[in-house]
């Protein structure tokens, strides 16, 4: 184990603000997808690759970044990833045309993927188990709070200046990121350490594939984020286009998401050992299927509201944050051999399928919240159905 730095505390801080990055870089775009679509006259469904394009590549790009950091190590690899972030900011500022403001977006999501892969990297390196655990709560802290309010800040962007003022932001929390990663981020990897092939880590994907409690885990995350993805895809256009809502209002609006989905992992934590894994993922994701229907039938009754779509809606981040944290740990059990390939495996699935329902949301947009609800409604029904029937056969065993 490499010898932690004197000053944990900044090194912690800067390994949480580039572990944010990725889905800072992710959330602050949701109020300005309809503004950039009137700005370039195109389809929600082209302007939705802004998103989903993005987030299918931070998933492939994770699965690239580890074995790359076990090779080459973990700073240069990581200073190549920040560089590549700011390239990706700059032209998506820049761009003349939806195309290249897509391009920029999909390179700026291979340089954000470093931030979140390495960031628990370097501290599995530096720390024992114990104290990476408590550290890693940081993280986790750092990856809710950006998401939470990167919509705000992007709205009040967009009305302050323009939409490229958001790429700007971007790009500029970048540079003051590395700014501060070059000083006091280490190297971390060990000279001689064992290392994961990239073929290594795909025959470990293969063993697990062939679990059929692990698809059952990962189809409850996978599809459990799908489900908040499609808010994410289309929840802008339902404010902005079809209620008329202003982009800074939908920004406030998002933080009831993150906020519901807080709470949901704080109860998780507190009461989730004495209910039990399986029947508190069980529970949350049949609790997100009732919130589903409630969305579902408040669009049917006509009653169109930021109410009527963002309180059904946090219900559901609720549900998701009783669910996912248990299923996540349920994947990882299965196999202790293979707990880290589990891990990056989910990490995968979960942004893949993530991506897929993003995008559909936009693909299927119309002048109405319909869409979005059956969309939400339906990856929550698959969610379900896998954390009911297909985790049954490990739960027999235990």
């Amino acid at each position: 184990m490499t010898r932690p730095p004197a000053n944990t505390a900044s090194l912690i801080a800067v390994l949480a603000v580039m572990a944010a990055l990725g889905p800072m870089s992710m959330q602050i775009i949701l109020p300005i997808l309809p503004v950039m679509q009137d700005a370039f006259a195109v389809s929600a469904g082209t302007v939705q690759y802004v998103l989903s394009l993005a987030l299918f590549t931070i998933a492939f790009s994770t699965l690239v970044y580890g074995p790359a950091s076990d090779r080459y190590g973990r700073r240069p690899v990581l200073v190549v990833g920040l560089l590549i972030f700011q390239a990706g900011s700059a032209v998506s500022a820049l761009a003349p045309n939806i195309e290249l403001v897509i391009a920029g977006r999909v390179i700026q999501a291979v340089g954000g993927a470093a931030g979140m892969v390495l960031s628990r990297a370097i501290i599995r390196d530096l720390y024992d188990r114990d104290t990476a655990a408590r550290l890693m709560a940081y993280m986790v802290t750092a990856l809710v709070v950006a998401p939470m309010v990167s919509p705000l800040i992007g709205g009040l962007l967009n009305d302050l200046f323009e939409w490229r003022a958001v790429f700007i932001f971007s790009g500029a929390v970048g540079i003051v990121v590395l700014a501060f990663a070059l000083p006091k981020v280490p190297e971390t990897l060990q000279q001689g350490a064992s290392v994961q092939t990239f073929r290594g880590m795909l025959s470990g994907f293969a063993v697990l594939l062939r679990v059929r409690a692990f698809l059952g885990y990962a189809g409850q995350i996978g599809f459990g984020m799908g489900m908040f993805m499609a808010f994410l895809g289309a929840a802008p256009f339902v404010m902005i286009n079809v209620l008329g809502r202003p982009p800074t209002e939908f920004g406030l609006f998002f933080v009831l998401i993150s906020a519901g989905f807080m709470m949901g992992t704080f109860t998780t934590a507190r009461v989730g050992q004495r209910i039990g894994l399986d029947r508190m993922m069980r529970f949350g994701s049949g609790l997100a299927v009732l919130f589903g229907i409630a969305m579902l039938a408040f669009v049917l009754a006509g009653v169109w509201s930021p109410w009527s779509i963002f309180l059904p809606g946090m219900g559901m981040a609720f549900a998701n944050g009783l669910a996912m944290p248990n299923a996540q740990a349920g994947a990882i059990s299965i196999s202790p051999r293979f707990a880290g390939t589990a891990s990056g495996l989910l990490a995968f699935l979960q942004m893949l399928i993530g991506a897929a329902f993003a995008q559909l949301a936009g693909l299927v947009q119309d002048d109405t919240p319909l869409p979005m609800a059956v969309v939400m409604l339906s990856a929550s029904a698959l969610a379900f159905l896998s954390a009911m029937f297909l985790t049954q056969v490990r739960t027999s065993r235990d």
